[in-house]
């Protein structure tokens, strides 16, 4: 293949204008004050780490209401990035691995606690690491948790693999870094024996199996493992920075270690599949409509209990995030944005990160065609610049439920009374040998003299089916108050109480 090295002048005279694909209307005028921003974002990504081409999409409930495109497919032709090229999106692959040994879960036909080597005859034998190291299980695979060692960038490389060469790899066996279920180390390995499970439960090859089962069901008909399958004219060329200019990377052929970083799509196709994944959420009564079922995504979000402290990517340095890493899609708890699930893609000639907000329903990914140039930072500056446009949405409010609407209804009740006495068959048996009737009535009438009367209506915020809280707005400040229920039939008061503000 002949390498191409371009100078970096050539950047600014490639990219033009950021274009906008039609896409949905955006979801408030916020998104529109926020493109500024958006824009310097990725124009200074772009910059910084030398990017000929990018594309940078926002999914909100299930719709694609904002793409943009900056730069190139590639240096040589100038053809400008669309909605439509074509992008490798390295180990953001892993999800649909994941999701597709889930679904054969369901199906009945593997299990996920059963040792890997039920699936892979070939790693039957293997020599672990101490006489006390448990098998590798397929969920160990799932949540990098079997013992290999970090094998990037090793792993990106082995994506052509022959499935025969991989075999013998297997049957020879592996060294490892660390007895299995003792640690979180991210092991592209351990996806390519996810790949190799799919194959044999399934009797497909797994790119067959995932493409027919997932993708295609959701619309995704321009992705797939094979690049020699796209239109030429539609791919973003892989490029490496090296000396001041673009070196053209090798293509990775479709092969055995595909499972783990070897799909190929378009902002288009992507943003169904993230729309697919945020409509798992929240938990919900109807009938399902993608081809896995929502509690199986949601469980792409579980992993095994291995959190670590990280500094948000993109900064400040203050904003720190616990992280874990589920299956296939990595969880945090943001200090700003809360409950995220994200993933980065670094490969020869691409990197690229999605970001999704489950409770908000909100999804942002980016592709670039530069060899390691995860955007995860812009994506995260980017999140939060929607936010402090405004534009990002609340965490979904619970509705509340039967039993909590009763339980607040006991807990006004208490309140204009003065007693608990006054809804004794609305509280559980532990809650008067925890305070007495006495007692209550001594605490809620101290309460009213500090705030005075106070309306009974106010905000309730389900935080479950069995507990809320609430505000009450009074002639001297507000109540702030919050009951849980017991799990007794019907639900009871186990706990209560009244907070005077001001």
């Amino acid at each position: 293949m002949r390498a191409i090295l371009l100078a970096a002048s050539l950047l600014a005279a490639a990219v033009p204008a950021a274009a906008q694909a039609p896409v949905e209307p955006p979801a408030a005028p916020a998104l529109d004050a926020a493109m500024p921003d958006l824009d310097a974002i990725f124009r200074r990504y772009m910059e910084e780490s030398h990017v000929p081409g990018l594309v940078f999409g926002i999914v909100r409930d299930g719709r694609l209401v904002l793409v943009r495109t900056m730069g190139v497919q590639d240096p040589e032709s100038k053809r400008p990035v669309t909605p439509d090229t074509l992008f490798r999106i390295a180990s953001m692959s892993k999800a649909f691995t994941a999701l597709a040994i889930l679904k054969l879960r369901d199906a009945g036909r593997l299990n996920l606690d059963a040792p890997a080597e039920t699936y892979v005859p070939e790693m039957r034998g293997w020599k672990y690491p101490t006489a006390d190291s448990p098998k590798i299980r397929v969920r160990d695979l799932l949540s990098h948790a079997a013992g290999f060692v970090t094998d990037d960038p090793w792993g990106d490389r082995q994506t052509p693999m022959p499935e025969a060469d991989f075999t013998r790899l297997l049957r020879a066996g592996v060294p490892f870094q660390r007895a299995p279920q003792t640690a979180y180390e991210y092991s592209n390995l351990g996806f390519a024996i996810l790949g190799r499970i799919v194959a044999n439960v399934s009797g497909r090859p797994f790119d067959d199996y995932i493409r027919a089962e997932i993708m295609r069901p959701l619309g995704m008909a321009s992705t797939g493992y094979d690049y020699t399958k796209a239109p030429h004219e539609r791919r973003a060329l892989g490029y490496r920075w090296e000396n001041g200019g673009w070196l053209r990377e090798p293509d990775l052929a479709r092969g055995a270690f595909g499972a783990m970083g070897g799909v190929q799509t378009s902002a288009v196709d992507y943003a169904k599949w993230i729309g697919f994944l945020l409509s798992a959420w929240p938990p919900r009564d109807g009938p399902e409509a993608g081809p896995v079922r929502r509690s199986t995504v949601r469980e792409l979000s579980q992993g095994l209990d291995f959190p670590a402290l990280v500094v948000r990517p993109g900064g400040p340095a203050t904003c720190m995030q616990a992280f874990a890493y589920g299956m296939g899609l990595r969880v945090a708890a943001d200090c700003e944005l809360g409950l995220s699930l994200g993933h980065g893609g670094g490969y020869p000639g691409y990197g690229s990160f999605m970001l999704l907000f489950p409770n908000r329903g909100i999804g942002l990914f980016a592709f670039a065609n530069r060899t390691y140039a995860g955007p995860s930072a812009a994506l995260w500056q980017a999140a939060s610049a929607l936010q402090k446009a405004g534009w990002m949405p609340a965490s979904r409010a619970i509705p509340p439920s039967a039993a909590v609407r009763a339980g607040y209804a006991a807990a006004a009740t208490i309140w204009r009374a003065g007693s608990v006495d006054a809804a004794r068959p609305s509280l559980a048996m532990n809650f008067l040998l925890d305070r007495t009737v006495a007692n209550w009535a001594a605490e809620l009438a101290r309460a009213k003299t500090d705030v005075g009367d106070c309306r009974t209506d106010g905000p309730l915020t389900p935080a479950g089916a069995l507990q809320a809280h609430f505000t009450w707005t009074c002639d001297r400040g507000r109540i702030k108050g919050d009951f849980l229920l017991a799990p007794t039939n019907p639900p009871t008061i186990q706990a209560l109480r009244f907070v005077p503000a001001h």
